[in-house]
């Protein structure tokens, strides 16, 4: 086992790491503003990637699917809000996860109604088709490089929108509370559709640049969505700061796990059977570290508004 195969594998969990972190950051942003669970943020991660694939395969542009991607999961967002979510802010979470449920089977059955039940396919950019040498002479893939470099760039946004700027101010003073920003003459639900839409954006960003590396297909947001939930958890419910870190140390040990274990195994075991176990290992590896992180910090690895 080579360094430069653990280099790119560690890179590949970095890769998984800042996509899982796009979803993630929508799913703490909306709970920590609003309060609100939202079971539907894997199927705006399905609409950013099935709205990239058809507007690319229409005009032969990958930029072109991917502002698409943007434009249709932040709109579905904002419809969702308006429609739906809006009414559930006073409810119970019993209440939000029933509701939030039910559109999860709306979109996915509304998906498969418009584009059917086979998948879709997105080809990687041109531009980064190819190899990219790292220092060493390590070969890597330049298209998973790219998305690693968009999501720090997002990272990177996301601190100085919430840090900076007036609308950053305002998601901060949602946080803390909602009642006296409300008072302060503050449109409190303009507010929280901007959230909202921003949230789905970032859900729909991921599933785009996801979108060439697998097959776009109907439910494809729910095993991501799942490990999204299990970032804020270990990261810290409403931290951004915290939903990075927990991004990237479940996508890494995930990643390492996969490639590892089966390695480790085939000391002792047959490498049919060291596969499978391994694997299965492998699975189970983040939700040991998830309640490792709770038994010693049951709120998280950071505080809310970090």
């Amino acid at each position: 086992m080579s360094t430069a195969l653990i280099i790119e594998q560690t890179l590949n969990g970095l890769q998984f790491g800042v996509m899982l972190f796009l979803m993630a950051a929508g799913l703490t942003l909306i709970f920590g503003v609003m309060g609100l669970i939202n079971l539907a943020h894997g199927s705006l991660y399905m609409v950013g990637a099935f709205a990239c694939a058809v507007a690319a395969a229409a005009t032969g542009s990958f930029w072109i699917g991917l502002a698409a991607s943007l434009a249709a999961a932040a709109a579905a967002g904002a419809l969702i809000e308006v429609t739906v979510i809006r009414k559930l802010y006073e409810r119970d979470h019993l209440d939000q996860v029933l509701a939030t449920f039910a559109l999860i089977l709306v979109f996915s059955e509304g998906t498969r109604w418009i584009f059917g039940s086979f998948p879709l396919y997105l080809n990687i950019p041109q531009l980064l088709g190819g190899v990219v040498t790292l220092p060493g002479g390590l070969p890597y893939p330049a298209y998973r490089l790219a998305i690693i470099l968009v999501g720090l760039a997002v990272a990177v946004g996301l601190y100085l929108l919430i840090s900076k700027t007036r609308l950053g101010m305002r998601i901060r003073a949602g946080e803390s509370d909602r009642e006296m920003i409300g008072a302060l003459g503050v449109d409190i639900r303009t507010l929280y559709t901007v959230v909202f839409a921003l949230g789905a954006a970032l859900a729909g960003l991921a599933g785009a640049l996801v979108g060439p590396l697998q097959s776009v297909q109907v439910g494809m947001g729910e095993p991501v969505l799942i490990l999204a939930f299990v970032v804020i958890v270990i990261g810290g419910i409403g931290s951004i700061k915290g939903a990075f870190i927990g991004a990237i140390l479940v996508g890494v040990i995930d990643t390492l796990g996969r490639f590892l274990l089966p390695l480790a195994l085939g000391v002792f075991l047959d490498p049919s059977q060291a596969a499978g176990v391994g694997a299965a290992l492998a699975s189970m590896l983040i939700y040991v570290f998830m309640a490792l992180v709770l038994a010693f910090r049951p709120t998280g690895l950071f505080a809310a508004g970090d």
